[in-house]
């Protein structure tokens, strides 16, 4: 016999902060440039780690309804996350393993429009990257994540409300738990390796507790 320690996963006293549906459309309105509307929407809709994003590049992103003709399986317009370790930003994906996540209208309609304002930089046609900065000496240059991390920080000021780029991941997730998705589907949108990663989404808010008991109230009084 082998006596061994029992491991307990620690117990979850609240849920991730998170943006309202009036904050996420406000703070994606606010951004001042279609790169930053873009990062934002990608964020937001996809739930990447900021890392994961800043490593995109140009190849990753997957716009056609159907692009088997190129080689790909994935129906409909989606983006991959690829772990790489040669970034020059060194932008990191957590996760070692490779993985594709849905992209909706919005984000593919912001890409055009990012594209449209990164030819206005002659530079960055050189680069494959999907962000990198437009103005200054390091025009061209992948964003790095104290750039994007300030960025975001500012536009969330310019809003009235605290903005970090993880807190757009706790929204993307939380969104999708509440709207019904499978638990293992968010692990997986997520890159999550194990349930437990997820299970920070499965928590009650307080609205929930309440809509809970009013509703169970309203049903009692019929």
């Amino acid at each position: 016999m082998i006596r061994a320690r029992v491991l307990k996963a620690p117990e979850i006293e609240k849920p991730p902060a998170t943006l309202t549906c009036e904050q996420t459309q406000h703070i994606v309105d606010t951004a001042r440039t279609a790169r930053d509307r873009l990062l934002l929407s990608i964020l937001l809709n996809g739930g990447l780690r900021i890392g994961q994003a800043l490593g995109l590049r140009r190849e990753d992103m997957h716009l056609l309804p159907d692009a088997s003709h190129l080689g790909c399986t994935h129906r409909g317009a989606h983006l991959r996350v690829r772990p790489r370790q040669d970034n020059a930003n060194g932008a990191r994906a957590k996760s070692g393993r490779s993985r594709v996540v849905p992209l909706v209208r919005e984000c593919v309609q912001r890409y055009r429009d990012h594209v449209a304002e990164r030819e206005e930089v002659p530079t960055a046609a050189g680069s494959d990257y999907v962000f990198v900065n437009s103005v200054g000496p390091y025009a061209a240059r992948p964003m790095t994540y104290s750039n994007a991390k300030q960025i975001i920080e500012r536009i969330g000021n310019r809003c009235g409300f605290r903005a970090r780029p993880h807190t757009m991941r706790h929204t993307a997730a939380t969104r999708w738990i509440r709207s019904g998705g499978d638990p293992d589907v968010v692990q997986t949108l997520l890159g999550h390796v194990s349930s437990a990663s997820t299970a920070v989404y499965l928590h009650a808010a307080d609205d929930d507790l309440r809509t809970a008991v009013e509703l169970a109230a309203a049903g009692a009084g019929r």
